[in-house]
């Protein structure tokens, strides 16, 4: 609310308007979803998170000019934003704009050194969403376990399981260090491993190896935290 009150608008469409087609069904608005993408940043959301912000927290709708009744949109708009800044050459814009704002309003020496490389903020947030939809792949993959072969499952769990994967986003917010972002993607893929390792020993029941959903849940978890 500070932000928007002290700084005022920071970017605005025409900045972005060449990453759009003047054609098609109509946009989220740019400046909007730049502002979003430096607010995920700072606050370490996924797009899913943020998307779940936007509707739900009264201080991201103040800033974001959005009556209190706005539906949102849905999380995969964040991600085709970046895309577009990306594909377009314009990841720079972000920064730009708010060093403009701030020195316009003396917030930043002249003649100091300040941040303008836009990519570490794209890519801190494109890692933050690529974890939390591993995360979900594995919630996903426990869920369909507890209804196909429950007895199994219990007899497979380990201790932490309950707490990391009974509800969304829960390690976001504690993970925000590098150190606790690592310790949290080794985790998750130990767990991959130990799961499909269980469902492929001899002793276990041929027909889970034949559960599809799971199956490519699991594996997808695996392949994006060896990455």
């Amino acid at each position: 609310m500070d932000l928007r009150d002290s700084l005022g608008p920071v970017f605005d469409d025409a900045r972005f308007a060449r990453l759009f087609s003047t054609r098609g069904r109509p946009a989220e608005a740019p400046w909007r979803l730049a502002l979003i993408t430096l607010l995920q940043f700072a606050e370490n959301l996924s797009d899913r998170d943020a998307a779940d912000a936007v509707r739900a927290r009264l201080d991201w709708k103040y800033l974001l000019a959005l009556p209190l009744d706005d539906p949102g949109f849905d999380s995969t708009v964040l991600c085709e934003f970046r895309a577009r800044l990306v594909d377009g050459h314009a990841e720079h814009e972000l920064l730009d704009a708010v060093l403009t704002v701030a020195i316009a309003r003396r917030l930043v020496r002249p003649l100091g050194r300040q941040r303008t490389d836009s990519t570490h903020v794209l890519a801190a947030v494109k890692m933050r969403s690529r974890i939390d939809a591993a995360t979900e792949a594995f919630r996903q993959a426990l869920n369909v376990l507890a209804v196909a072969a429950p007895a199994w499952l219990l007899g497979q769990t380990r201790s932490h399981w309950a707490d990391r994967y009974s509800g969304h986003g829960d390690w976001g917010h504690a993970a925000k260090a590098r150190a606790g972002r690592d310790g949290h993607v080794r985790e998750l893929g130990e767990d991959g491993h130990h799961l499909l390792a269980a469902i492929w020993a001899d002793e276990a029941m041929d027909w889970l190896r034949r559960l599809r959903p799971f199956m490519h849940s699991v594996n997808a978890l695996v392949i994006g935290c060896r990455k």
